[in-house]
């Protein structure tokens, strides 16, 4: 048995996949569009381009993304995609990153548990929770 995440995206999947692989050291391994479908005829108008299935492998753990249309589309609203850190440094690094063009919710500070620990919703919608735990 296994357990993935799924995140749906409002037409930017694949844009984001692609800043993913770039930025926090990921693979993707699947990405399929609706233009690659055997039978075209089911493909709303405008959705030709839209990622229907794709996967990407960030720190070890496989994500599954897809474009749901832009107007159902609504951002994660109460899930975080944890991710730990080995250094002070590349927590602030990766924070940057993800925070750019983003909305940040928590800043990111040293903590009672944590050098670095912060919260975000990235620039694709989705919400992040960035750690470099201390050392106990």
């Amino acid at each position: 048995m296994k357990l993935y995440t799924h995140l749906n995206f409002g037409g930017r999947c694949e844009e984001a996949f692609l800043f993913y692989e770039k930025h926090l050291d990921a693979k993707i391994t699947m990405m399929m569009k609706q233009n690659q479908l055997p039978s075209q005829d089911k493909v709303p108008q405008g959705m030709g381009n839209a990622v229907v299935h794709a996967r990407i492998d960030i720190a070890g753990v496989e994500l599954i993304g897809n474009d749901v249309p832009p107007n159902y589309f609504q951002p994660i609203r109460s899930s975080y995609l944890y991710l730990t850190l080995d250094s002070t440094e590349s927590a602030d690094n990766i924070w940057k990153i993800l925070a750019d063009g983003g909305e940040v919710t928590m800043p990111i500070a040293e903590t009672f548990f944590a050098t670095r620990f912060g919260q975000l919703r990235d620039k694709f919608g989705v919400l992040w929770s960035i750690i470099h735990p201390k050392q106990m």
